[in-house]
């Protein structure tokens, strides 16, 4: 214990060390003035987003399907021919987005074991999830946080573990190996945030 201390001491102080180094008006090696750290107030400022509504997500849902159905603090729409419900309450902050897979019933221990198994790994922000006796594909987040960006990728990991069920059980925002899975994820992701762009 005291060795990993020392070690973490040991690399602590050597990161202190370059930063106060990266900060020194002059090099000790050439006594000539070094690159002086940018102000922060200098750096340009990422754009800030609002914080995300429930009319702002029904916005950024209309701009992918004009035909969304807006329903008390639920949206239904579709993409890709699958259909999607979105879900925001914000009183508790949280909102949903779901697809619904098939019937819960026969499912086998072997299937719920392997969907937990997807839960841990491939399904990534997506979860399979049962409900109401059916089984769902899920992405669950703070609503005010969530940026636009972050609700396109939502939507097709969602959509994604619906599509993989029974296969790769993927969100496919990650995939390794040499496939076609990533290249589709980024195919839709890009399509919406384009159809989104104005918002």
């Amino acid at each position: 214990m005291a060795l990993l201390r020392t070690s973490l001491m040991a690399i602590v102080l050597a990161g202190m060390a370059v930063f106060g180094a990266a900060q020194a008006k002059t090099t000790p090696e050439t006594g000539s003035e070094a690159e002086a750290l940018p102000d922060a107030d200098a750096l340009p400022k990422a754009p800030v987003e609002p914080p995300m509504t429930l009319l702002r997500m029904a916005e950024i849902i209309r701009a992918i399907d004009p035909e969304a159905v807006p329903s008390g603090n639920a949206i239904q729409f579709t993409i890709d021919d699958i259909p999607l419900i979105v879900i925001a309450d914000p009183v508790a902050d949280r909102m949903r987005a779901m697809v619904p897979i098939r019937s819960a019933d026969g499912l086998s221990a072997d299937e719920l074991m392997r969907l937990m198994q997807a839960n841990f790994d491939s399904a990534l922000d997506a979860r399979y999830a049962v409900a109401q006796g059916r089984l769902w594909g899920v992405f669950i987040h703070p609503l005010s946080p969530l940026e636009k960006d972050q609700l396109l990728s939502a939507l097709v990991q969602t959509i994604n573990v619906a599509r993989t069920y029974g296969q790769t059980y993927s969100g496919g925002a990650t995939v390794f190996g040499g496939g076609d899975s990533n290249g589709i994820y980024q195919e839709l992701l890009k399509e919406l945030q384009e159809l989104g762009e104005e918002i």
